[in-house]
């Protein structure tokens, strides 16, 4: 009897065993396919991921630095010379309320450059020059220029933007100095003044580059379809970021391409066509996301009317042919031209100044920087300057300088 019930307690656990290890294996098989479930799921999850993230963080065109032989104060220290001559030769508009508008939309551009190309030695302002080509340019260092053409021919805020961002770009890759570098025979300051930086070349590149050195502005030219290209990627990544649509850029090129007739040259020419700059600006665009995107106020419509209520202005070349010489700060105007009408308080905000390395100071933000000579510079506010009997006066204003000393001190 004993040894029948412990063959059958030995067969029930026998059959005990076996369930057991079939069921484990039931469990096992269960475990691996939720496994390979799991593995599943997070293989979905992770490209769900990816095709969910913000296109720039990978897809936006890397832009870096060309070789550059020279410093960041070279950059402001040429800048300034260039300017001081360009603004002899070109009738600068002496319209405050033009000039605060400009500068507002460009220290927005300013502030919205990637950290990687911010310049604390470079000294960022804008004026507008009394002609109708659709054209701006830039020096090295931070002084620009924006035609009242181009700012007529806008159809928004943003086009207008778009022009300056590309022009901010050529001062922020530093490509004067880049350039110059490339052609070392040349002096620093010769190759500067022909390349000019314009937005699209030809005579306001040539008005800086009277005095001998239109040969060189020839040579260095032969460099500038890239870095023009690269203007144009930046300007649109700026444009994104400063809350404007990048494809307002590639418009403003395709307004440029219908008033010059279609024409243009493509790679042939020594900056790429309109309709080239067009399509690759709009491709660059599809990969930014426009951060907290701007609203065109009426503020651009009120200078556009007020531009237009000026007399006809005239052209590059029609200023070149007068070959007239203008007073620094007057526009163009009389030599008699002193300060005159109100004259703002200092702003609460400033940006640095950076004087050769040596002398670090900050300024309002809406004072204008006005060069004395190659070793001082003025900053004051608008109506607070001008011109008497062929000098420079002030009522309100800080100047600055460097001296070299004749001995060691």
């Amino acid at each position: 009897m004993r040894v029948q019930e412990a063959a059958a307690l030995e067969k029930d656990a026998a059959l005990l065993l076996l369930r057991t290890r079939d069921d484990f294996r039931r469990r096992e098989e269960m475990i691996k396919n939720s496994f390979r479930s799991t593995q599943r799921l997070v293989v979905w999850l992770t490209v769900i991921a990816v095709f969910a993230m913000p296109v720039p963080v990978f897809a936006q065109t890397k832009i870096t630095y060309h070789s550059n032989k020279f410093s960041a104060q070279d950059d402001v220290k040429v800048g300034r010379q260039a300017a001081s001559e360009a603004e002899q030769q070109l009738p600068i508009l002496r319209d405050a309320e033009v000039t605060d508008y400009v500068e507002r939309v460009g220290r927005r551009l300013v502030s919205s450059i990637p950290p990687e190309f911010q310049h604390p030695e470079f000294r960022y302002y804008f004026k507008v020059v009394n002609a109708s080509d659709i054209n701006a340019f830039a020096l090295p260092g931070g002084p620009m220029y924006v035609n009242r053409g181009m700012i007529e021919a806008a159809r928004s805020e943003g086009e207008m933007a778009g022009v300056m961002a590309h022009e901010l770009s050529h001062v922020a890759l530093r490509h004067g100095t880049a350039q110059a570098t490339k052609a070392q025979k040349y002096s620093l300051l010769a190759g500067i003044l022909g390349i000019g930086g314009a937005v699209l070349g030809g005579p306001a590149g040539s008005i800086l580059g009277q005095g001998g050195q239109l040969a060189v502005g020839a040579y260095f030219l032969k460099f500038s379809r890239e870095y023009e290209t690269e203007a144009d990627v930046l300007g649109a990544q700026t444009m994104a970021r400063a809350g404007y649509d990048p494809k307002d850029l590639a418009n403003m090129f395709r307004t440029i391409e219908q008033q010059s007739g279609g024409g243009g040259g493509g790679f042939l020419s020594d900056h790429p066509s309109p309709a080239n700059r067009y399509a690759r600006i709009n491709q660059e665009a599809q990969y930014l996301r426009v951060v907290n995107q701007a609203r065109d106020s009426r503020d651009f419509d009120r200078i556009q009317a007020r531009l237009r209520g000026y007399p006809k202005a005239p052209t590059t070349a029609q200023i070149m042919q007068s070959g007239q010489r203008y007073p620094a700060e007057n526009g163009g105007r009389s030599q008699d031209n002193p300060p005159r009408g109100r004259v703002e308080y200092p702003s609460s905000r400033y940006r640095s100044y950076n004087e050769f390395g040596l002398l670090r100071v900050s300024v309002p933000d809406n004072w204008q920087e006005i060069a004395d000579n190659n070793n001082s510079v003025w900053f004051s506010p608008q109506g607070a300057y001008g011109q008497t009997n062929g000098q420079a006066v002030f009522t309100h204003g800080v100047n600055f300088g460097v001296v070299q000393t004749q001995s060691r001190n």
